[in-house]
């Protein structure tokens, strides 16, 4: 006779900045994920966390795991915070669901995990873990990529214009690419990526998480998350005509035009310039940072509730 087996107990920080809990309002989002727990039979301890103090939430949570009062825990809010979350798990064997409850949660895009709250649920609620790889950057995970150069000022604008403005997430950032494409920054860099060093003058450099899709129609999307390879994008155009040249020929698949762009792929990479601190964006977050920046990636670090590859 088989045994039944025992509901999953999970503990389940939300971020109380996450986009959905300003939509909806944290007691009907909290409404909603104890019905989605309950409908999944899984135990699920809800607590809403101000971002200040998630990492120290996801430290206790592990504890709590260690010790046998859960089993796994779950983190619910945009890509930052999973990744908040994700760094404090890493390497411990502990595995992380996801509650994507941000405004474009590209990790859980890439895993195939739906933004459905139920659906999302109902992943955990399966047990299928799935090995990843994270990034990390002077010792600072990040689970999607990386960047230093134009698209860290944008996000800066962007937030800028948020307050400003009051506007959506993406109105927001389309109004901060037309304002700063007025004065492109240009840095001059060195980049090594393994035993490969090369100087360069460019506007932008993006580290991935594994390799990203730069043609359409899967543009901005990891076909998977468990390579064991930074891809590092290095870009070269030093105009605005000449970046906006390059996205088009990338976007449309010219990939054997893309001399504007250096793609190097390796287990480490450093990026070293002579300016004193660097804007430098992990996950959508910004931070002012002391060069040079150390890169690694952790193959197969962090466990993720997540659908099982068809191909793997």
């Amino acid at each position: 006779m088989r045994a039944t087996p025992t509901r999953l107990r999970l503990a389940v920080l939300v971020s109380e900045s996450a986009g959905t809990v300003t939509r909806l309002g944290a007691a009907k989002l909290e409404q909603e994920l104890r019905a989605a727990f309950d409908a999944a039979g899984i135990t699920a301890a809800i607590s809403l966390v101000p971002g200040a103090q998630l990492r120290s939430a996801a430290e206790q949570a592990l504890r709590q795991v260690q010790a046998g009062q859960f089993d796994a825990v779950a983190a619910g809010g945009g890509d930052g915070s999973i990744r908040t979350v994700a760094g404090v798990l890493a390497d411990t064997g502990v595995a992380l669901g996801i509650l994507p409850l941000g405004t474009l949660n590209h990790f859980a895009r890439d895993l195939a995990i739906p933004l459905d709250i139920g659906a999302a649920v109902a992943v955990m609620s399966t047990r299928a873990v799935r090995n990843v790889d994270i990034g990390t950057m002077n010792g600072e995970v990040f689970l999607n990529n990386s960047s230093i150069g134009l698209y860290p000022s944008l996000v800066l604008e962007r937030e800028r214009q948020r307050r400003r403005q009051h506007l959506a997430k993406r109105s927001a950032m389309l109004l901060a690419i037309l304002l700063m494409l007025r004065h492109l920054p240009l840095f001059r860099l060195s980049v090594r990526v393994e035993g490969l060093a090369e100087s360069c003058r460019s506007p932008l450099v993006f580290i991935g998480n594994n390799d990203y899709q730069l043609t359409l129609p899967g543009l901005g999307k990891r076909a998977r998350l468990d390579g064991g390879e930074l891809s590092v994008y290095v870009t070269k155009a030093q105009s605005r005509l000449a970046l906006f040249r390059l996205a088009c020929r990338a976007i449309f698949g010219l990939s054997q035009r893309l001399s504007d762009m250096r793609i190097v792929k390796g287990r480490t990479a450093s990026i070293e310039t002579r300016r004193h601190h660097v804007l430098v964006a992990f996950d959508g977050e910004v931070e002012l940072l002391r060069p040079p920046l150390h890169y690694e990636i952790r193959p197969r670090a962090l466990r993720v509730f997540a659908p099982v590859r068809n191909d793997a």
